[in-house]
């Protein structure tokens, strides 16, 4: 065994050894002699070639390949290659899966697929309505990445990006309407949401799309709840006092015009029937003048006739009596039949 006495000296004076010069240690590994060396050495170099080129991408993913920070190419599920030693690396992004975030509330997942709501946020949630009122507006915006090159190229931090445009497209729907559509009118601000907040983020490039805006139970502060419900209910009471007053209208004004319709249809059945008749009327007496112009004295005594044979079966038993006579005889029972009789020989003659 040999000492180092300079080395030893050092230490015991108290000095800091100097540190090894290159040389020194490109000489050391010179020494080092290991068995085969140079094929260990290719054999190692080409096993991470390997390990560093090789890449798997999921069914869910896409692989989006850079050449020294360069986007080169985007590559699909399956078993993929890049060149090794970082020359280029391979990133992964979802886009077959669902994302989410949340706004005026968060979750936390505690097992066996249940979620607790631990915590709220009214900075995000607390918005005024159009009608100058407070409301706590909790959603959830759905989305997936639909171009991994402007996901991860074009905006810097996609999902502060994304925060801050939603609560932005909440809050400008949000405000163009009463506090009464905001609580129930959810699906409706949810569907405006939703394409307002996509066309920024188009515009953005930021290579998302959103799949849906869910929105939670929309409320008013704690504090003012029981006065808003108040309100509420004297609301319900003017709308129920107008449907029921509505309702009646509707019963009675159909009512009313289907009678006015049945008058005016009957005054009119009436009027089409009274000129028939006079028009009938006119035309059989243009034809009766028309006979008595050519025989006047026929023409009387027959219209004449006519009218005692309607007339004097409606009278009943009849008695003529004589002027002339001057004692009291039985009257002559003219029953009906005699005048019938005596009606029909007169028509004879």
């Amino acid at each position: 065994m040999t000492w180092d006495w300079e080395k030893l000296k050092d230490q015991q004076q108290g000095r800091r050894p100097a540190p090894p010069q290159v040389d020194e240690v490109l000489k050391t590994i010179k020494n080092i002699k290991i068995p085969g060396g140079p094929i260990v050495f290719l054999l190692l170099l080409v096993v991470l070639g390997i390990y560093s080129s090789v890449y798997v991408v999921d069914t869910d993913e896409v692989g989006v390949v850079q050449r020294f920070g360069k986007y080169a190419k985007t590559t699909q599920p399956g078993l993929n290659f890049k060149l090794p030693f970082g020359i280029e690396t391979a990133r992964l992004v979802q886009v077959r899966r669902i994302l989410k975030e949340e706004f005026g509330f968060s979750t936390e997942r505690m097992g066996q697929g249940r979620t607790v709501a631990v915590s709220e946020n009214n900075s995000e949630s607390l918005m005024l309505t159009g009608d100058l009122n407070v409301a706590v507006v909790p959603w959830i915006v759905q989305y997936r990445v639909k171009d991994p090159y402007d996901y991860l190229f074009k905006v810097q931090n996609v999902t502060q990006l994304l925060r801050d445009m939603s609560e932005s497209a909440m809050r400008l729907v949000v405000g163009d309407r009463s506090i009464n559509e905001v609580i129930s009118k959810r699906e409706e601000i949810a569907v405006e949401a939703k394409e307002v907040l996509q066309g920024e983020l188009d515009n953005a490039q930021a290579g998302i799309t959103i799949v849906t805006i869910e929105m939670k139970r929309t409320n008013v502060p704690g504090p003012v709840q029981p006065s808003f419900n108040e309100v509420n209910q004297a609301t319900q009471e003017k709308e129920q006092t107008i449907y029921q007053a509505r309702e009646e209208y509707n019963k009675a004004i159909p009512s009313a015009r289907g009678e006015a319709e049945r008058v005016i249809r009957a005054a009119e059945g009436y009027a089409l029937d009274r000129v028939n008749r006079a028009q009938g009327d006119a035309a059989r007496f243009a034809a009766i003048y028309k006979e008595y112009a050519k025989a006047k004295d026929v023409t009387l005594r027959r219209l004449y006739l006519e009218t005692l044979k309607e007339l004097l079966p409606r009278l009943g038993p009849k008695y003529i009596v004589d002027d002339n006579q001057r004692n009291v005889l039985p009257l002559l029972n003219l029953n009906q039949s005699a005048m019938k009789q005596r009606i029909g020989a007169g028509n004879e003659q």
